[in-house]
This record gives structure tokens, C-alpha cells and sequence, in this order.
């Protein structure tokens, strides 16, 4: 459930900063747009940006959860912990548990130790960090550039 609330609000987000970003650059025109404003529509579509990639890695992760909830005899290990490349990985598996930043899906050995699935693409996380980093550059370089009203001329 908590998955697809946070589904929801990154979609949200994703679709709202993205319609400001295309939508001012539309409304101005990219080469009539100033710098600030260039730079308030980049964080914009930068935050949009990592938005959909958190969303890309929470709707994996919601994959993999349905895929163990599903039951049945073949229930235990769980499905997702089951790796092709380590097979005896599976075979003390106590239990799982799902991390949401970064999004993986953990699967708890009875040795203590833990392991992340391929569930999730490797990518998600540092995706997701970097453009946000980049989102949050782009709006403090705008909120530093003076609008092109206060800036003097030179004649």
C-alpha cells in the first residue's frame, strides 16, 4: 500500500513539474525565454526527470512484492530472491524486507547477512539522486541571476 501511494505522489510530481517546465518554455519561447527562466524550467524538468526514475524503480519494486505475495506451494523462498547466479543465496533465505530510498527489494539470509535483488535496477538510485542534485543546482543558480527587468543596460 505504501508503495502505491508513493507511486502516486512521484507520478504527480513527475506530471506537475513537467508541465511547468514545457509549459513556460512554450509560453515564452526557448530563445525569448531569459536565463532564469531557462534555469527555473531546467530544475523543473530535471525534478521531473528524477521523479520518473524513482517512479521507474517503486514500480519495480511493486512487481517484485505482488510476485511475492502471489503464495502458493512455490512461496518460500520468495521469488525474487531466487538468482540465476547464486543459487545457494536462496536456499538459507529467513525472510525479506523492501527499502524505498533507494527503492530494493532485500532478501534476509539466516546467517544474518542480506542481499539486494535485481529487482530494481542498479541504476534507479544514483539516477534519481543525481538529477534531483541537479534539479536543486538549476533553481539555486535562478534564484541567484537578477530577472532581466533589473538588470542595466549597456549603451
Amino acid at each position: 500500500m505504501v508503495i502505491l501511494a508513493l507511486l502516486i505522489v512521484a507520478a504527480l510530481v513527475c506530471f506537475g513539474l513537467a508541465g511547468y517546465g514545457f509549459g513556460r518554455l512554450g509560453q515564452i519561447g526557448v530563445r525569448r525565454a531569459d536565463r532564469q527562466t531557462r534555469l527555473r524550467c531546467a530544475a523543473a524538468l530535471a525534478g521531473a526527470a528524477a521523479a520518473a526514475v524513482y517512479a521507474w524503480g517503486l514500480l519495480n519494486l511493486g512487481l517484485a512484492m505482488l510476485d511475492t505475495d502471489d503464495g502458493g506451494t512455490d512461496a518460500f523462498p520468495a521469488r525474487p530472491c531466487r538468482t540465476a547466479s547464486a543459487p545457494e543465496a536462496a536456499a538459507d533465505v529467513v525472510g525479506h524486507r523492501v527499502q524505498y530510498l533507494p527503492p530494493r527489494y532485500i532478501c534476509l539470509r539466516q546467517s544474518g547477512e542480506n542481499y539486494a535483488t535485481d529487482d530494481v535496477p542498479g541504476f534507479v538510485g544514483p539516477g534519481a539522486v543525481g538529477l534531483a542534485a541537479t534539479a536543486a543546482l538549476c533553481a539555486l543558480l535562478a534564484g541567484m541571476t537578477p530577472p532581466a527587468s533589473h538588470r542595466t543596460s549597456r549603451r
